[in-house]
């Protein structure tokens, strides 16, 4: 089995082209974007939040490899009902799982487990997590 296969599973691939359920809405009130500059990958996304600070509408463009399209929809999936709070643990807890190899608690991770023995993708990963840090840092 070649590395690529490995690691663009047929789940990957599902999930990557599963982002065509929130496509970006410019209607949002909350942008952000996040680039990775090792391989230039960007996920742009805007959201609506309520007046707890929780996630209640999302939109998303990942211009990524399948790794972080999956990621940007692993994301997706469960960031509804989020605050940046938890958000921000959640970013710390996935780059720590890049970084000593702990599967983080966010839901599906399971599925690209594999992209941790690929440094190269490991920003792409993280970019749909600091989009939304950097849309929920702005002013309401």
């Amino acid at each position: 089995m070649s590395a690529a296969t490995a690691l663009y599973t047929r789940e990957v691939l599902a999930l990557a082209t599963s982002l065509a359920r929130w496509p970006y809405d410019d209607a949002l009130p909350l942008q952000g974007s996040a680039r990775a500059p090792t391989c230039g990958s960007t996920v742009d996304l805007n959201i609506a939040i309520d007046e707890a600070g929780r996630i209640t509408q999302l939109g998303l463009r990942a211009r990524a490899c399948a790794i972080g399209q999956a990621a940007t929809a692993i994301f997706a999936e469960n960031a509804p009902g989020m605050d940046a709070a938890q958000l921000e643990a959640a970013y710390t807890e996935i780059a720590q799982w890049l970084a000593e190899g702990n599967l983080p608690g966010w839901p599906g991770f399971a599925a690209i487990a594999r992209a941790r023995e690929y440094p190269a993708r490991h920003g792409a990963i993280l970019l749909p997590w600091r989009a939304a840090l950097v849309a929920m840092d702005q002013p309401r």
